[in-house]
């Protein structure tokens, strides 16, 4: 079987580790912050995680963009000039321009290395709900699937990929555009959380709303059980915006309810944390439905 790699970017949330483990290469997304260029790299290289939102707290702004398709070419040309063929799982194109350059640069590199197979997935998933769907995977390619194979198992299996998750701090959602100032008000006045997912089109939509944070944290859990799958139950992801112990509290409610032995925690990278604030806690697992 020919050699071949699964690449993407950072807004998978994969920790350093797993990503080593899987053997998968992520691309480092880019934020702004206080004057300066930071690179979202899994090990928190460039800005660590919880510094980040450290400063998100004392009140600094966050801005992003996507990656340009340069990056992609500099990134995916000594893979295909050392032989390899390339599968990019890429950030949801419901949220971001990523998916869009990753495919720009692609069709690029196709003319020049016609001997190699290049091929994109727009995962229309973000955070660990990404993380997730590459990590199942990486799964399929150890067991010595093709590069087809695997590609096509990707564009399978994503819209199984259910992300639920909540936010602490409204303000974050209303500078993105996501909910009006007056909901962002009255909401933080009445400690209303909103309760959120990623559809079927990879864009962020409003689902429900909870009174208080461990409402909406069990809100998380009982949307879960209305939709995960056996399999699902086996493995789950949550990420957190620096909320490392609701995050524990979310994956004892997922154990005790579904008897998940495989939960693994990651923060919410900085590209994503800079628009969903500190205190974001999301859940991911493979369900009948988004």
């Amino acid at each position: 079987m020919r050699d071949y790699v699964l690449l993407t970017d950072s807004c998978c949330d994969l920790s350093a580790e797993m990503a080593a483990k899987l053997g998968v290469e992520i691309l480092p997304l880019s934020l702004e912050m206080g004057g300066k260029s930071y690179r979202n790299y899994p090990d928190g290289r460039d800005i660590g995680f919880q510094e980040f939102y450290t400063r998100l707290r004392a009140g600094e702004l966050a801005t992003t963009s996507a990656v340009n398709v340069a990056a992609y070419t500099d990134t995916v040309e000594p893979l295909l000039q050392a032989g390899k063929d390339v599968l990019i799982l890429a950030f949801s194109s419901g949220l971001s321009t990523t998916c869009n350059s990753a495919e720009v640069a692609a069709e690029e590199l196709r003319e020049r290395y016609p001997q190699r197979k290049l091929y994109v997935v727009d995962t229309l998933c973000a955070s660990l709900g990404q993380g997730l769907l590459v990590w199942l995977a990486a799964r399929e390619q150890k067991k010595g699937r093709t590069i087809e194979e695997v590609r096509d198992w990707a564009e399978a299996h994503k819209q199984a990929v259910c992300h639920q998750f909540t936010v602490q701090d409204l303000k974050f959602l209303k500078r993105g555009g996501r909910i009006t100032a007056t909901t962002a008000v009255l909401g933080s006045m009445l400690q209303i959380k909103p309760l959120l997912h990623v559809d079927q089109e990879g864009r962020l939509t409003a689902v429900g709303k909870a009174r208080g944070r461990h409402a909406s944290l069990k809100a998380l859990v009982d949307k879960m059980e209305k939709t995960v799958t056996e399999e699902g139950r086996k493995t789950v992801f949550i990420s957190h915006g620096d909320c490392r112990k609701d995050a524990v509290t979310v994956a004892d409610m997922v154990r005790e309810r579904f008897g998940t032995q495989d939960i693994r925690i990651n923060f919410v990278g900085p590209v994503i944390g800079a628009h969903s604030g500190p205190g974001t806690l999301a859940l991911f697992y493979l369900g009948t439905e988004r």
